[in-house]
């Protein structure tokens, strides 16, 4: 973890600029490309220092980089992978060792795996499980009390459409964001009245590198939203003092999750199947 190192520039001894100052610091996970790359910039355009956290070092560094250019903050590389059960312990413990109060925390990290459960991978879907639930959780629980020093923090987790039912085909990535979304709506509760902005931001399929890395499109059900809109979108909430706990990116994906929780059971299962087919055939 260290500031990456910039062309040496030609200054005057007597007109050296002084040292930045620390801020506030927003920790963001799985921030070496997509909507993790995205936020972390959108957070360093608003004045904060940013932890970017994500397995591939040099995509952090090259953002890292690009951040201290464009926004004058400092960015920390937190290089972690998030599908060991203790990166969060480690990732914490470099935040907090940075000596910067921890206003902002973004679980943007996650996977998904496609196809018929009973032929899908246990070791992948153990991961899946880790990356997406477990990894949140423990930050969210490890920073809550540094994003609650202050009134302004914020905590946002990056759930999916997917959360708002079983999807048939995708069902262990259906699963963790249900659990995500979830666990986000209860913080909301709890933290009302704090000064603590809480959100789950569910976003449809989205323009960034998922399904490739999935391996699968079945996960491209109905349009699909560019980065930009969704993180505008998760702005424009997160910035409404009397926003809610939950983020449907969309008109339609909101409809659809509505027609999901109202239509009985057998229906809505029968539908989502018929929209994941592609993953089991």
């Amino acid at each position: 973890m260290s500031l990456p190192k910039k062309s040496p520039t030609k200054k005057s001894p007597q007109k050296d600029a002084p040292p930045k100052k620390l801020g506030h610091l927003a920790v963001v996970t799985g921030a070496s490309s997509g909507l993790g790359a995205e936020f972390a910039r959108r957070w360093a355009e608003r004045g904060y220092d940013v932890a970017l956290v994500a397995r591939r070092k040099d995509r952090l560094e090259a953002l890292a980089a690009e951040l201290e250019e464009s926004s004058g903050v400092h960015a920390f590389v937190v290089p972690d992978d998030l599908s060991d059960p203790e990166a969060p312990y480690r990732i914490v413990a470099a935040a907090e060792a940075l000596g910067i109060p921890i206003r902002v925390l973004v679980n943007c990290a996650g996977f998904g795996t496609a196809g018929p459960f009973v032929h899908e991978d246990s070791r992948r879907i153990a991961d899946e499980i880790i990356v997406n639930t477990l990894a949140p959780t423990i930050l969210s629980r490890l920073l809550l009390p540094a994003l609650l020093s202050a009134p302004g923090g914020v905590l946002l987790n990056v759930s999916s459409t997917a959360s708002h039912q079983p999807l048939p085909g995708i069902a262990v990535y259906a699963a963790t964001k249900s659990y995500l979304t979830s666990l986000t709506e209860s913080l909301w509760q709890e933290q009302r009245g704090t000064g603590l902005t809480v959100l789950a931001l569910c976003p449809g399929p989205t323009a960034t590198g998922f399904f490739e890395a999935a391996g699968s499109d079945a996960f491209a059900v109905g349009s699909v939203a560019t980065i930009d809109t969704v993180v505008r979108a998760a702005f424009a909430s997160l910035d409404r003092p009397d926003s809610g706990p939950t983020l449907t990116v969309g008109f339609r994906n909101r409809v659809t999750g509505s027609l999901a929780s109202l239509a009985p059971q057998r229906i809505s299962l029968a539908i989502a199947a018929r929209l994941t087919s592609g993953a089991r055939g």
